[in-house]
């Protein structure tokens, strides 16, 4: 008899570390430290999470702007 393995993909959690932040948007920890402008919520122990959905605003903005990120990106390789 023939087995068939099941990946259940859940959605991740509304408040996510640095790491698992940068992996929500495919950055390395390093890229997201410089690229992303979301500020982290700070809860009173210390602890800093990012908000997906303040994640999901950004990258929908660059989304929106991407013809002029595409040129400034192909002028930053050229200099």
């Amino acid at each position: 008899m023939r087995q068939a393995a099941i990946k259940i993909i859940s959605d991740p959690p509304r408040l996510l570390t640095k790491a698992e932040s940068a992996d929500y948007c495919a950055r390395s920890t390093k890229r997201f430290e410089v690229e992303c402008p979301v500020s982290p919520i700070k809860f009173l122990n210390g602890d800093l999470r990012w908000d997906r959905r303040d994640l999901d605003q950004w990258i929908d903005s660059m989304k929106s702007g991407s013809i002029s990120h595409e040129n400034e990106e192909i002028l930053a390789r050229l200099t």
